[in-house]
């Protein structure tokens, strides 16, 4: 995938040492970039992901002005601080401002330009992605998760994602089904009836998956307790495993915000509740019963924690920095900090995974203006890329 550059300059400045200067100044960038991605640039094409318009010269806001249906917003102003290209940036920005258009000026040293642009080449390949991604919900979000829930329309129209509704019948159908395939690539060792049942809703959501066309889906977990006796944990950790997202619960918010993640970063990440807060010592407990295996130093199988039934995974995740990040319901706000894995827990009364984790942001945050109660957890230090990406998407 490609950046174009459009450029705009006055004639005055068409000599062989202005053109030099010019190639020189992206040609920085470019190599700057490569730091974070390697992205290639095109110059006077087209780009389906990102186009920014490089001001060179002073002069140039009439030539703007006349070849702007050739653009479309927002409109990024690269400038490189020599021969008024600032100056002119200024005018043509504030002309877009007055007219109600979007745009920015791309500016400063070679290090935060390239640093934006890269920001802006996320932002836009993000946004083309979610276009084309279909996520299920299966059965409706879980009674209880009563913030969790956005329109869809806004969902659509804000993000481009399609949200398909699945009955919990037609998982059921897919479950009874005789034939199914068993998962070769995790070695697990558990009562064989059991993980029978798992692997059976692994195979039916897999089914609704390919019949769909599904990116990931939520599902209704609770409800398979009573009509097939078993959990979903198994199933969602291996759609998890094979970066197809899986939430639990029905959590319409917490499987947006995984899937922006995965689309990101193209990482696995852990869906969880905050089950204790240490306020004077700044730190969280999470804990679910499913989690990707890829994230895992070790685990272990064991029961569902709530209805004592089923399979669920007890994981241990590496004492690492992560991110911790929700986006709520309404598409507007969200939560996001780093912060550390401190430890592995064992307590009986929470899910089976369990974290304590020490957090860089305000834990009373989560008290006083929290975005829902799952989080969404992942490895690395994603805070500053994140949060900008959202800015802009949100």
């Amino acid at each position: 995938m490609k950046i174009n550059i459009i450029t705009l300059k006055s004639l005055i400045h068409d000599s062989k040492e202005f053109n030099e200067s010019s190639l020189k100044f992206i040609n920085e960038i470019n190599d700057e970039l490569k730091k974070y991605e390697k992205i290639d640039f095109s110059l006077n094409e087209k780009s389906d992901i990102l186009n920014l318009i490089f001001v060179e010269t002073g002069g140039s806001e009439g030539l703007f002005l006349n070849r702007i249906n050739e653009f479309k917003e927002p409109y990024y102003l690269l400038t490189s601080g020599n021969n008024n290209s600032l100056a002119a940036s200024l005018e043509i920005m504030t002309y877009l401002n007055i007219h109600n258009l979007k745009g920015e000026i791309i500016h400063g040293g070679i290090s935060y330009i390239a640093k934006r642009i890269y920001e802006l080449y996320k932002v836009n390949k993000l946004k083309e992605e979610l276009k084309k991604t279909n996520l299920g919900v299966i059965g409706n979000p879980s009674d209880w998760l009563i913030s969790s829930v956005p329109s869809y329309e806004l969902v659509k129209e804000k993000l481009g994602i399609n949200l398909i509704n699945i009955k919990m019948d037609e998982l059921e159908s897919e479950y009874n089904k005789p034939s199914f395939t068993n998962r070769h690539d995790i070695k697990l060792d558990y009562d064989k009836n059991e993980l029978f049942k798992a692997d059976k809703i692994y195979n039916a959501l897999n089914n609704l998956v390919n019949k769909y066309n599904l990116n990931g889906l939520t599902l209704r977990c609770f409800d398979l307790l009573s009509s097939v006796k078993s959990t979903g944990c198994l199933g969602l950790a291996y759609l998890n495993y094979d970066h197809l997202i899986g939430t639990c619960e029905g959590d319409i918010s917490a499987m947006i915000t995984m899937t922006i993640v995965e689309k990101l970063l193209h990482q696995y990440s852990f869906q969880a509740n905050p089950s204790r807060i240490d306020v004077l010592n700044n730190k969280i407990v999470f804990a679910h019963c499913t989690i990707p295996f890829g994230m895992l130093k070790d685990y272990h199988l064991t029961t569902h924690f709530e209805s004592k039934i089923g399979v669920a995974i007890k994981g241990e995740l590496k004492e690492e920095d992560i991110t911790i990040l929700r986006i709520s319901s309404n598409l507007k706000d969200y939560f996001i900090s780093e912060g550390k894995i401190l430890t592995n827990l064992n307590d009986p009364n929470l899910c089976r995974t369990q974290i304590e984790v020490a957090l860089d942001e305000d834990v009373k945050q989560l008290l006083k203006k929290p975005c829902g109660n799952h989080h969404i957890i992942f490895y690395g230090r994603h805070k500053d890329l994140i949060k900008n990406v959202l800015d802009e998407l949100l």
